[in-house]
């Protein structure tokens, strides 16, 4: 797997988004989600998500801290800046410090704290990106790394492959258990570059868009390598033995077994031919070709009975 990043095409982004007044970092967060999004090895089945940090102005005017993430349903190929609603983020993160929150509840405060009322939900898994405390965050459900962690080993397997890069979160629900399991996992070891979340996909962040983008491209591409690694041959073509003539490939191809669909008595094989070109036999066209109706008229000619 390669970067997508092409600095000429994250500056158009820039220009683009800056004459409708969009911030260089929102605008440089929608180009890399468009580019995890149009990966489908990235987001399996359109899963996944992204987030921002950032200040904003509230309906009042007011600088506010929020939290830019994706809105569920959103197309992440094709996503524009709407599609991540601003959420306030200082109320988020107050979340952190209950015993419990139903999904019900954090729908509430969510659709309450949105800085744009009529805006999308924000992705369920919004409290995750919050209580993070980077600037960008990337989520996505690789197909190499849920290749890897759903292994019987996959614990040990990240491990060794990345050696200390990502820490590794168990399998929890989508919700408030598995934003507090994380935000934990990760402060008891900060300098990660991810996180690897069990049977479900992978966590990146950084200081910039591109920084978060990249990290998720190298450590999805390790564990691509390391399948290709251990990939085993199912299927093996079989080589057929040299031979000069044409008449010798003929006569190798009639009697080596591996070819299938070849009779080796040269007389099956000719009257299987005859039967072919004979018209009105069941199971079998009437010749279309030229060539096959000369044929076909030779061979009506010498099975014809004498007298």
């Amino acid at each position: 797997m390669k970067s997508g990043w092409v600095d000429s095409e994250a500056q158009a982004a820039i220009d683009r988004y800056g004459r409708d007044g969009i911030s260089r970092d929102l605008a440089l967060r929608v180009y890399t989600t468009r580019l995890l999004g149009r990966d489908p090895k990235l987001v399996l089945h359109g899963g996944g998500n992204t987030s921002l940090k950032t200040n904003m102005p509230d309906l009042l005017g007011e600088e506010v801290a929020v939290l830019c993430v994706k809105g569920s349903g959103s197309d992440m190929a094709a996503i524009e800046p709407a599609g991540l609603p601003a959420v306030r983020l200082d109320r988020l993160r107050k979340l952190r410090a209950r015993a419990g929150l139903s999904d019900e509840d954090l729908l509430r405060i969510q659709r309450a704290s949105l800085l744009e009322p009529t805006a999308p939900n924000p992705s369920v898994e919004i409290l995750l990106h919050a209580f993070l405390p980077h600037k960008f965050i990337d989520h996505t459900h690789a197909n190499a790394i849920l290749s890897i962690v759903d292994q019987p080993d996959g614990e040990a397997i990240c491990a060794g492959l990345y050696d200390g890069r990502v820490s590794l979160v168990p399998y929890v629900m989508p919700g408030f258990g598995l934003a507090k399991t994380a935000a934990d996992i990760y402060e008891a070891k900060p300098e990660v570059e991810g996180l690897i979340l069990n049977k479900h996909g992978i966590f990146t962040f950084g200081a910039s868009a591109r920084e978060s983008y990249e990290r998720m491209i190298a450590l999805v591409t390790l564990a691509e390598e390391r399948l290709q690694r251990n990939r085993k041959a199912v299927f093996v073509t079989a080589q057929l033995p040299q031979a000069q003539g044409r008449e010798d490939r003929r006569r190798v191809a009639a009697d080596d077994p591996r070819v299938p669909h070849q009779p080796r008595d040269p007389q099956l094989r000719q009257r299987r031919r005859a039967c072919a070109l004979r018209p009105g036999r069941r199971g079998h066209a009437r010749p279309h070709h030229p060539h096959q109706e000369l044929a076909a008229r030779h061979c009506r000619t010498r099975t014809r009975p004498h007298g």
